[in-house]
Formats: structure tokens, sequence, C-alpha cells
């Protein structure tokens, strides 16, 4: 089983850019998709970008498109989420989760998360 943990978050303003990071130990680190996931106060946790285990296949979630980039290096074992023009409604705690299958936006179908990293977009 794949152990996650994220980092890079942090407090920046309106039209700043984060970029987080994904670590991952143990498993085996190509069987898996990797997703983004995120959880406003008071809202449910919703799934923001994955890509697949070459690196080939994505999907965004329509807030991020054109803003959010995600890659992944295999050999280091990372994902990375390029996070660009951030707005506050991007705050959230952010989750990296990985999954075998099933649906990418789905968060049940994702095996192992990340304990998440506090974004918070504000002036």
């Amino acid at each position: 089983q794949v152990q996650l943990v994220e980092s890079g978050g942090g407090l920046v303003q309106p039209g700043d850019s984060l970029t987080l990071s994904c670590a991952a130990s143990g498993g085996t680190f190509t069987h898996y998709a990797i997703g983004w996931f995120r959880q406003a106060p008071g809202k449910e946790r919703e799934f923001v970008v994955d890509i697949g285990w070459l690196g080939r296949s994505n999907h965004f979630t329509d807030s991020v498109k054109g803003r959010f980039a995600i890659s992944r290096d295999n050999t280091k074992r990372t994902v990375t989420l390029q996070m660009n023009s951030l707005q506050p409604r991007d705050t959230a705690v952010y989750y990296c989760a990985a999954r075998r299958g099933g649906s990418y936006s789905v968060a049940r179908d994702y095996d192992a998360w990340g304990q998440g990293t506090q974004v918070t977009v504000s002036s």
C-alpha cells in the first residue's frame, strides 16, 4: 500500500501561484493514478485534478482549467500540482490520493490519502 505526504501549502494573495507536492512511499507507485482533492470549511471534499500512472491522462474540474497543471515523476515518486492565478475560492485543505481503479472523481475509489496541506488565498 502506498503512503502519501503533501507539502507546499501556505498563505498567498489573489493572483499568486503556489506549488504543491505529493511524495509517495511504499507500494508500486506506477500502479496508481494520483488525484488531488480539496475541502473548504463547511463543504464536502471535491475533486480537483488527477493524473494517470504514465502521466498522459488527466482530468480537471472546470473551476481550475487553465490555471492548474499537474505532473508526475515516477523516478522520484512525486506528483506536483502547479496552481496559478489563485483566488479566494481556492482556499481549502488540499489532499493527494492514490487509486488503482474506479472513477477519477470519486473519493471513495481512492485507496490511500495524504494528511492534507492548507492553502489560503487572501489579501
